[in-house]
């Protein structure tokens, strides 16, 4: 006999009162919850290291934090990623809205009020949670932060850059019930903070000019074959990150010089922060973003994206702009040394970026102005050998700098390695799958991946500041990198092909393909302190420059290999049966006794339901049904309602459910999943149209508590 249904939801456990409700005296809490706890990795600032501590940080002090959630179906993620760029695979071009991909890979509403009730129960003000369910931002007092997370705030002096910032001294800890939801946790610092890659040719104060010297549009357009792709952006939006503001007169006076005319640059608020009132020092770098952007890409466009310069507001700006889903390519020219972030932050981030590849937009970043030697200008200092982030994200593309020679009739003449173009090998990240080929080498990530122009030498006319600048940097080539894409985007719409998406498994796969020598300009002269640029691949310019019209071709020309799916598609519904109301399985192939109409478990509309598991012993039941997905379906969603009910009260996933579509699972779930009533579930199958698939769910309990998996009124809507 299955046990009584308990109706446990998997709430967050209630703490000691000691630890929850009796807040902590005017010093900093020194002890410990009585709670367990888990330590979080990767919280600890590596400034802290080898600054000076100068004391405590006042218990009154106000700091935010951002609470970072784990993703779920990492392995189903990781798969649809690979699959989604890869030609032939079902799910290729197949792109993800942001609910589908909150369906499948976010955290569950029921881990955000986890989360959100922790931190409200240790006195902290939740202001907000992103969208997709990925951050939970909060604030407090320094010694409700240090109550929460079981750390000291302290202050510290960077002897390096002679400021002052403050810091956690050890790495942060949760209760151990909140360990399964919660990858990390920011802010509990301020010492990293995001710079501009922006290289001017003159450091003379005051050396602005009225008149434009440097690379005008029409040579690098002409260098690099930009001309030649019948492509101006038309159509497509690319996002400009930024941690500064810009004036909307000195954009129009550069789009007024070199006679370049389309949609107004617009400003999207995260955080609260708006600089374009006052800008600061950064002023410079976010006018050159806009300016090459347009460039490259005139009618494109752009959405400037303004955030605090803190890793929170890295974290917050990522997942607005993905949650948004306003734009088919991302720019990014401000970024720091691996070494002076923590890999927590840069996680949070990159899972972001994980959802921009599976949603179909491609990320261009800068891979830094100092070499091999990337923390040169930061705490970590010009000994340390590292790599920029976000430039090292396996998930977008990392953009070095090259010096080009243009020909009087702004053609390409010739291309060098920028002596201080940013590259190497992270030690964060680990090699993807994807990058294979001559010059790659070692186990973990290398940058950069492509390159353009970059070096002040040969440095681009910028208006900003109401005046004429030579500016280069690698802040330069990634938004040249970007504007290509929108190109590309433009010309993919009009060849009914998917967009560029995630880049780089597409660029490395032409990249070691026959079509290498005409679709980029492989730069081999040149160095930065420790890689010199070489044949094929190299860790100062990549793979090298584009050559867009060819390379444009060798990219839909890979899309062709899949054409779309043809035949036409009647709106239906596929599941037969699906609320079990016939009492009897088929269409379904179904174990033992799981087809129910008992009182133990109520079935979400009629009288009967699914009811797998719920023996409180090793067992393990399915239930299965057989559709095809027309050819021609553009749209293939499952719904069903699903009812979790455990016996259990610690919440590590032990007793699952999974959902497969043939071999491949597209769903898991367990009793950490627990709740009061019915939930309903949605997957994404549309990478299944043409298809003949067997849908599979499979529960399986361990034996230590019962888990009891309901499923009722299942449905295959295509369309």
């Amino acid at each position: 006999m299955r046990p009584r249904s308990l109706a446990l939801a998997a709430a967050i456990a209630v703490l000691p009162l000691t630890a929850v409700s009796l807040g902590v005296s005017t010093a900093q809490a020194a002890t410990p919850h009585v709670a367990p706890r888990v330590a979080l990795p990767n919280t600890v600032n590596p400034a802290v290291a080898h600054s000076e501590k100068k004391g405590d940080v006042p218990a009154e002090q106000q700091i935010s934090v951002a609470v970072s959630l784990k993703l779920r179906n990492s392995d189903e993620l990781d798969h649809f990623l690979g699959a989604v760029t890869t030609p032939g695979a079902p799910e290729y071009g197949r792109y993800l809205t942001p609910e589908q991909f909150s369906a499948r890979f976010a955290p569950t509403q029921q881990a955000v009020d986890q989360v959100r009730d922790y931190l409200t129960a240790q006195g902290l003000t939740v202001s907000d949670t992103s969208v997709n369910r990925q951050v939970v931002n909060a604030r407090g007092t320094a010694a409700q932060i240090s109550q929460a997370f079981g750390t000291h705030e302290s202050a510290y002096l960077d002897p390096g850059q002679q400021r002052t910032f403050f810091a956690n001294d050890a790495a942060a800890s949760i209760p151990a019930e909140l360990a399964s939801v919660v990858q990390g946790v920011s802010g509990l610092d301020d010492h990293a903070v995001r710079k501009g890659r922006i290289a001017p040719q003159s450091v003379t104060p005051n050396a602005a000019t009225s008149t434009p010297s440097g690379m005008a549009p029409a040579q690098y357009r002409g260098a690099y074959n930009l001309d030649k792709t019948g492509a101006d952006g038309t159509g497509t939006t690319v996002a400009l990150w930024e941690f500064d503001g810009y004036k909307s007169s000195d954009l129009t006076t550069y789009d007024g010089q070199y006679g370049l005319t389309g949609p107004a640059v617009s400003t999207v608020s995260v955080d609260g922060a708006n600089y374009d009132s006052a800008p600061g020092q950064g002023e410079g770098e976010v006018e050159l973003d806009s300016e090459i952007v347009r460039g490259a890409a005139p009618k494109a466009s752009q959405l400037l994206y303004e955030a605090p310069n803190s890793d929170q507001g890295e974290i917050d700006m990522a997942n607005k702009i993905v949650a948004d889903n306003k734009v088919s390519v991302i720019s990014i020219s401000w970024g720091t040394c691996e070494p002076d972030t923590t890999a927590s932050s840069m996680t949070a981030v990159d899972n972001a970026f994980k959802q921009a590849a599976a949603q179909g937009i491609s990320v261009f970043s800068a891979s830094g102005d100092d070499g091999s030697k990337d923390c040169t200008r930061s705490a970590s200092g010009a000994s340390v050998t590292s790599v920029d982030f976000p430039a090292s994200s396996p998930h977008q593309t990392g953009v070095g700098g090259t010096n080009l020679q243009v020909t009087g009739s702004n053609g390409y003449s010739s291309e060098s390695a920028w002596s201080t173009a940013g590259g190497g090998v992270s030690t964060v990240f680990a090699k993807p799958s994807w990058q294979t080929g001559t010059g790659v080498a070692g186990t973990m990530r290398t940058v950069p991946d492509v390159s353009s122009n970059a070096d002040p030498k040969s440095g681009f006319a910028i208006y900003t500041g109401g005046g004429w600048n030579v500016y280069g940097g690698t802040s330069a080539a990634a938004p040249l990198w970007a504007g290509y894409a929108a190109q590309f985007n433009q010309k993919a719409k009009t060849a009914g092909q998917p967009v560029l998406g995630e880049a780089n498994p597409k660029l490395y796969a032409v990249a070691n393909s026959g079509q290498y020598g005409s679709t980029f300009h492989d730069v081999t002269t040149g160095a930065n302190q420790d890689y010199s640029a070489g044949q094929g691949y190299d860790q100062v310019t990549g793979w090298g420059s584009p050559v867009a019209d060819a390379l444009t071709t060798a990219l839909l020309g890979g899309g062709s290999t899949t054409p779309p799916p043809t035949g036409g598609c009647t709106a239906a519904q596929l599941i037969g049966n699906g609320g079990f109301e016939t009492g009897t399985p088929a269409p379904w192939t179904a174990s033992g006794s799981v087809l129910d109409n008992g009182t133990g478990e109520p079935a979400h509309s009629g009288n009967w339901k699914a009811w797998l598991d719920g023996y409180g012993s090793a067992h393990t039941d399915t239930l299965s049904q057989t559709v095809t997905v027309p050819a021609g379906c553009k749209s293939a969603v499952l719904t069903f309602w699903l009812h979790v009910d455990t016996a259990k009260t610690d919440p590590t996933p032990t007793d699952t459910l999974t959902l497969q579509a043939g071999s491949t699972t597209v769903g898991t779930w367990s009793n950490a999943d627990a709740a009061d009533g019915y939930v309903q579930r949605t997957v994404d199958l549309s990478g299944y149209a043409g298809q003949t698939v067997n849908l599979t769910f499979t529960g399986t309990e361990d034996g230590n508590g019962q888990t009891s998996f309901v499923i009722d009124d299942v449905a295959l809507n295509v369309g």
